[in-house]
């Protein structure tokens, strides 16, 4: 845990603080308060994520051969936009503060991993991406404690979505003052058979095409927000959103931290797989008609799911990186999620608006065929 490592992790907590509430109220003030069709707020997080895929993925490439550091600080500065939301009240409007700021927040994810690659040791990667996942989703966490104190004591919406700009400015100024380092290849270990080298390329095509299936099943979490706010009220729907991030902390964090963990099993099956069958939950509680108590056990394993995959699969590609340039696998990365979350998204959107339960069992089974294919493709790879 070297400074650089506290600063960009810590950066990453300020930054969800901020960006998250953004996320956790986006859906209530477009639907509820600006009163418009769930359709575009599925339209919404399709622009958001299918333009960060080009964004991440530019990124990826420009880490080779600019500054990370400086690379990342700009990604970050621009997610400034977000807050704007709040002095919109056009939807069209509000999308569009809401979709550039995402896409700056794509764009500092691969550079801001490549600096933590180089700050670390080849055995301490998967406690180093687990630190900043639980950094990163507990200041997820944090945001909707501040958020749900700001609702109960009747700030307004608006004001909520201003104030963000408040601990995403830290998170900029973190950045800022963090050395970029660049690792000289010292630990780099030397290539192994060229059928080692063959398997590693193998393994990491499939991880990038399990990324990018999973992304088609990976939907925002403003659905179930809206689906229990609707149901019960928007506090419980806020509060559903707490739950899915401080599960996804304490598991991020202690799947980093295991030794000797398969790591591909590990993402196919806690990853991707249990992240379906949370998905799958939320289909039957909305089928059945159940309390949110049944919502919130589905948001839990989706969480879970997701701490999973948020450190195994940077874990994996970092170990992947004699087969691949850094920079370009992260991107790449990055890239291939966001470009099935554009397509997540619409569909969920045009589903929603059928009926919750097809949306949520469409992304269950994608998910779960993600699963299958990640676990196949990583059947040679050591680690």
């Amino acid at each position: 845990m070297s400074n650089g490592v506290l600063l960009i992790s810590f950066s990453a907590f300020f930054a969800d603080v901020g960006y998250q509430m953004v996320q956790a109220i986006f859906p209530i003030y477009l639907v509820l308060t600006l009163s418009t069709n769930a359709f575009y707020f599925g339209a919404a997080n399709a622009v958001a994520y299918g333009g960060g895929a080009l964004f991440a993925y530019c990124a990826g490439l420009l880490g080779n051969r600019y500054s990370r550091k400086w690379l990342a600080v700009i990604g970050s500065a621009f997610i400034l936009l977000m807050p704007l939301v709040g002095i919109s009240i056009n939807p069209i409007l509000a999308i569009a503060f809401f979709a550039t700021g995402w896409w700056a927040r794509n764009f500092r994810i691969p550079p801001r991993r490549s600096m933590l690659t180089d700050m670390s040791r080849k055995e301490n990667l998967g406690k180093v991406f687990g630190f900043l996942h639980a950094l990163d989703i507990s200041g997820g966490l944090a945001s909707v404690i501040i958020l749900i104190l700001l609702l109960s004591i009747s700030v307004s919406q608006n004001s909520i979505l201003l104030i963000t700009a408040v601990p995403l400015t830290i998170s900029v100024l973190l950045l800022v003052i963090t050395s970029d380092v660049r690792r000289r290849r010292l630990a780099q270990p030397r290539p192994g058979p060229s059928h080692r080298i063959g398997i590693n390329r193998s393994t990491y095509r499939g991880i990038i095409l399990a990324t990018a299936l999973y992304g088609f099943s990976y939907y925002s979490l403003g659905f179930p927000i809206l689906t229990i706010a609707r149901s019960s009220n928007i506090l419980l729907g806020v509060g559903s959103y707490g739950v899915y991030l401080g599960v996804s902390a304490v598991m991020g964090y202690f799947i980093g931290s295991r030794k000797g963990l398969n790591k591909i099993k590990a993402l196919g099956y806690l990853g991707y797989i249990l992240s379906g069958v949370g998905t799958g939950i939320l289909a039957l509680a909305y089928a059945s008609g159940s309390g949110f108590w049944l919502y919130y056990l589905g948001v839990a394993l989706m969480g879970f799911g997701l701490g999973v995959v948020e450190t195994m699969e940077p874990t994996i590609i970092s170990m992947l990186r004699s087969a691949v340039k850094l920079d370009t696998g992260m991107g790449a990365l990055q890239g291939s999620r966001s470009f099935g979350l554009f397509f997540a998204n619409l569909v969920m959107g045009i589903l929603y608006v059928v009926s919750p339960a097809y949306s949520y069992l469409y992304a269950a089974i994608v998910s779960l065929v993600a699963g299958g294919i990640v676990l196949a493709a990583g059947r040679g790879f050591r680690g």
